[in-house]
């Protein structure tokens, strides 16, 4: 294989042919299914605290007063249509094209856990006691149908002065985009994003994109018809913080199915207007980080996309778990490998070739999320940019440090091929540690 994929870097499996291995698998895949159902609706608790934060070397929050801080403030953008126009609006399962955005507040804790216990909980690695985030409440300040424009809409231009007010008192002047991944409901979406701007020091600006998740296991395949319906508005919004925002850069961590719409959008913002050239594009979007963590997204897709916006990005990495339960549920659905656990028969000798290349010359890390290599790292995990702390880690230094892999403390190492990739190394919460003193 020439290509980061899992028959070259883990054990071959065995496929079961003999009817009791069948029944077998059938047994365990109603278990799973039983497991995750149950998973589906249980409450986004604190993540684990990031290595990062645990290196004792200086105090993330240390600029923080004390008041309503269990809290987080949060904006948001979606494409969700409503039940019923309101400040306070029900969003529904159903994307229109109207884009809508407001501000979100998550409380962190049952209102009986103050500052010093959060501060706490969120600077040392104990398991113990990971408080609840939930969504209080959500005020929707502006709506844009197609025909809308921003320029000249009361309510966009105050939203985005809104942004502007946050990034001028951020100490880091980046606008980042989180999306959310497949069988999310709004509450889980906004929470997720809420714990990644809180283990930023609450010292970035983050923006959740609310695309329509059905917020079910079982509507995989409505999720599926949903992002790609979606990435109109993902790209239409990007396009308008580049415009309207005084951000230095505009960041994106797509997580899971929100891959798809995060890849289709970048590319689709990558065609030029009529006489633009490609430094006019680049200096216009301003991309700056794209993190894709676990991609649901086809492998080949994935990589004709990244081709026609790669040089418009600072970085573009991929966190990928060869081991993914769920990307292995989603390849057998969709027929295809998955970008978040590749396989190189997808893809054709340009598109190898070019993947190798990138690797080595372009910024484009593949980041091997190695279950074997990292502590408390579940083998079929899917969900390990917040729920492990090394890899959370990791993700939060690139977007608040802008740096390299080998300047993060990962370690380099080539495919037989010549495809360059990057693991945790053991020491890795040493290298850490060293990293935060030199700071």
């Amino acid at each position: 294989m020439r290509f980061l994929d899992p028959r070259s870097l883990a054990p071959p499996v065995r496929q079961l042919r003999t009817a009791p291995a069948m029944r077998a698998a059938r047994t365990m895949l109603a278990a799973l299914l039983t497991t995750l159902l149950s998973a589906c609706s249980s409450p986004v608790q604190l993540m684990p605290t990031p290595v990062k934060f645990t290196a004792g070397q200086s105090d993330p929050f240390a600029h923080k007063a004390a008041a309503d801080i269990t809290s987080i403030p949060l904006l948001y953008a979606t494409n969700r249509a409503v039940f019923l126009e309101s400040r306070q609006p029900f969003y529904s399962i159903f994307p229109s094209d109207t884009l809508r955005m407001g501000v979100a507040k998550v409380q962190i804790g049952d209102g009986t856990l103050d500052w010093d216990q959060l501060r706490q909980l969120s600077t040392t690695g104990s398991q113990r006691g990971r408080p609840v985030l939930s969504l209080e409440r959500m005020e929707e300040l502006v709506a844009l149908s197609p025909q809308s424009d921003a320029e000249t809409s009361p309510e966009a231009k105050a939203y985005f002065a809104l942004i502007n007010d946050a990034l001028a008192v951020s100490r880091h002047r980046d606008l980042i985009v989180y999306v959310h991944g497949f069988n999310n409901a709004v509450w889980r979406g906004t929470a997720q994003a809420a714990q990644f701007h809180h283990f930023t020091g609450r010292q970035a600006v983050v923006l959740a994109f609310l695309w329509p998740s059905a917020g079910s296991l079982l509507s995989y395949a409505t999720d599926v018809r949903a992002a790609r319906a979606s990435v109109p508005a993902f790209a239409r919004l990007l396009e308008l913080l580049a415009r309207n925002t005084n951000a230095e850069h505009i960041n994106v961590l797509a997580f899971s199915a929100g891959a798809r719409i995060a890849s289709e959008g970048l590319a689709r913002l990558a065609q030029p207007r009529d006489g633009e050239s490609r430094e006019e594009l680049r200096a216009r979007l301003r991309l700056g980080q794209i993190y894709f963590a676990a991609p649901d997204e086809d492998t080949y897709r994935f990589v004709t996309d990244l081709r026609q916006y790669i040089d418009l990005t600072e970085r573009v990495s991929l966190g990928a778990n060869l081991g993914d339960r769920a990307l292995r549920f989603a390849a057998r659905h969709q027929r295809a490998s998955r970008a978040g656990r590749p396989n190189a028969d997808d893809l054709t000798d340009e598109q190898v070739d070019f993947v190798n290349a990138a690797s080595q010359r372009l910024n484009f890390d593949m980041i091997w999320v190695d279950p074997r290599a990292i502590p408390d790292l579940n083998r079929r995990a899917h969900s390990f940019w917040f729920g492990n702390a090394w890899v959370s880690s990791d993700v939060l230094m690139q977007f608040l440090w802008h740096k390299a892999p080998a300047e993060r403390g990962l370690q380099e190492g080539y495919t037989q091929q010549g495809m360059r990739f990057w693991t945790f190394p053991p020491d890795y919460d040493q290298r850490v540690k060293a990293l935060m003193q030199q700071r």
